[in-house]
């Protein structure tokens, strides 16, 4: 009988208790009540909102919170101390806090989270000082340089019902650089540092299933033109699409993408005829903020996008520059025709879906046409070039190297039609990274990012070619900027942070990155190699031989020099780091 699937992740888990909270309640039961719900409405749910976070459970005067990032989690946590107690006449008694921080897998059922990583973070916070944070090594290990404080290494601390010591690291008010920061008043509402929103598909309702790639394409338009915002968090396709065909709360998925506002709508075509509706709820409330029926011409679909960017904006209060408005209102072809083969070729090529060599010869065949019906269209070319790098990567045809040229070829004629077109600059940066030109790749990627600075793609082509450079410390923040915009994407992006960790020295953090995305694939053999690296790094020397043992029982012909000969160093002590691991565990790098 096979075992029930038990959802996991790897989340930063915060625990935070009032010091004293007993004797407080003793003194005054009343007052101590009412300064903890102030202080959970003036700091501490602000702090968390304003940070990434959700709250995963109040337990008393205790609170639990997870987020996707440590950095965000120790920040937030900064954020709390430093604000010490509002002014005495305006709360009694004083709160505060002890909170603890870490890095692990976590279970989840419904909207709250169990494990190992949950119970060491409790523990974390036991033992850091009243108004401080604890924190364990891999917390430590991975936020780096990245905060603006020194924690204290506390050595390694046995604690209950954990079978292992744990190193951990404290920091506390009066530490150097810890200058409490005054308390300004706050609205009891999250603090949101900018405008967030998912655009999630919109339904087809034309009555013909063969009609889908038109609705989805429709979203797919929007979602790009919100994400040249700077002022706009929008989270990427890939991520929001993963709720297609799904009856789901929009509270849901807000809370699961982390936005304030979600976009939902429906299209229906019929003839010449065209009937778009769109409605803007409030994520947290599931209130309407606007909501909009479009009846047009086919003709006029353009006009309608750029209507419906325009209403959403407004209601989101977000300004744009004249910048960005320009780039907005840019269109990619007038030629509905060719429009609609470029959205048939998209569709076929989208993340997650099968793709084969019958799926690349289709998609490129309609963008081929497209080309022919306007040969100005730089979108189309910038697309056929990504069906040439998927086909260099898969090798669906005899002469890999012959794709990567026509990728090539295909994205530099398109950034000459339009120097502004998004999907070329992020596929030149994929097509410059595998020919080892790492500085063009930088270039691309960063170009792309100016114009859209929400592109997944863009910040995940960045932290990619900041590895290859030698530069790990770079990457981090870039891959994490990835996530983000595109958590359904996380699993490859873990394999990613875990490779740059080990090349920072951080071998204990990319452990624990690597073992979360086998938990995500667990077929994969490049990220065992990886993690059986940093295990020999960090001396774990039989959990890396058990590791590189499944990788074998996986790919019994995989060689760590095959697996490295087509990865673009520029730097080759970042390639001799991962086989030094390997070493150190007695396992064959070559």
């Amino acid at each position: 009988m096979a075992e029930p699937h038990v959802n996991r992740k790897l989340a930063a888990v915060l625990a935070a208790d009032v010091v004293g909270y007993s004797r407080l309640m003793g003194v005054d039961e009343v007052g101590t009540l009412a300064a903890l719900k102030r202080h959970r409405e003036v700091v501490f749910h602000p702090a968390i909102a304003a940070h990434n976070g959700r709250i995963v459970k109040l337990i008393g005067d205790g609170t639990l919170a997870e987020f996707g990032s440590v950095v965000d989690a120790v920040n937030c946590a900064l954020a709390v101390q430093r604000a010490g107690a509002p002014a005495p006449e305006a709360l009694r008694p004083a709160i505060v806090l002890r909170i603890g921080i870490n890095l692990g897998d976590v279970i989840i059922e419904s909207d709250d989270i169990y494990g190992d990583g949950v119970n060491v973070a409790a523990r974390l916070e036991a033992l850091a000082e009243p108004g401080g944070i604890c924190v364990s090594s891999v917390v430590h290990e991975s936020i780096g340089n990245r905060i603006d404080v020194r924690f204290r290494d506390g050595g390694d601390i046995s604690v209950k019902n954990i079978d292992r010591p744990i190193r951990i690291w404290t920091w506390r008010p009066t530490d150097a650089g810890a200058t409490a920061q005054p308390l300004q008043p706050a609205d009891p509402a999250p603090v949101v540092r900018k405008s967030s929103i998912a655009v999630l598909p919109f339904t087809n309702m034309s009555g013909d299933p063969e009609q889908e790639y038109f609705s989805d394409g429709i979203s797919e338009d929007i979602i790009t033109d919100l994400s040249k915002i700077s002022g706009l968090t929008v989270i990427s396709r890939n991520s929001s699409f993963t709720y297609k065909g799904r009856t789901v709360d929009t509270r849901t998925v807000g809370r699961d993408l982390g936005v304030g506002a979600v976009l939902e709508g429906s299209v229906r075509r019929a003839g010449a005829r065209l009937r778009i509706t769109a409605q803007l709820i409030d994520a947290a409330t599931g209130s309407h903020l606007w909501a909009e029926r479009f009846d047009r011409d086919m003709s006029d679909l353009f006009e309608v996008q750029d209507d419906v960017t325009g209403r959403i904006v407004a209601a989101l209060k977000v300004t744009m520059s004249p910048a960005e408005k320009a780039r907005i209102s840019h269109g990619g072809t007038a030629n509905l025709d060719a429009y609609d083969r470029f959205l048939r070729a998209r569709a076929l090529l989208v993340v997650g879906r099968t793709l084969s060599r019958a799926v690349f010869e289709q998609a490129c065949g309609l963008l081929l046409e497209a080309i022919e019906l306007d040969g100005s269209y730089a979108q189309a070319y910038a697309v056929l070039g990504v069906a040439f790098v998927l086909n260099y990567q898969n090798r669906w045809t005899a002469d890999s190297n012959d794709a990567l040229q026509q990728a090539k070829q295909a994205v530099d004629r398109a950034i000459e039609l339009d120097p502004e077109e998004l999907i070329a600059r992020v596929a030149a940066s994929f097509v410059a990274t595998f020919e080892a030109d790492l500085e063009r790749a930088k270039s691309e990627a960063n170009m792309a990012l100016a114009l859209n600075p929400n592109s997944s793609e863009a910040y995940s082509c960045l932290g990619n070619a900041y590895i290859f450079s030698g530069q790990p410390l770079e990457a981090i923040p870039m891959i994490e900027l990835s996530i983000r915009l595109d958590p359904a994407y996380t699993q490859q992006h873990l394999h990613l942070l875990g490779v740059a960790n080990l090349l920072a020295g951080k071998y204990e953090t990319a452990a624990a990155l690597l073992k979360q995305r086998i938990l995500m694939v667990p077929n994969t053999d490049f990220s065992r190699a990886v993690l059986a690296s940093a295990l020999g790094h960090l001396g774990e020397i039989e959990e890396a031989r058990r590791v590189w043992s499944e990788l074998m029982a996986i790919n019994p012909h995989y060689t760590f020099a095959n697996h490295y000969v087509r990865q673009p160093f520029a730097n080759k002590d970042d390639v001799r780091r991962i086989a030094d691991g390997l070493d150190r565990a007695g396992l064959p790098p070559h």
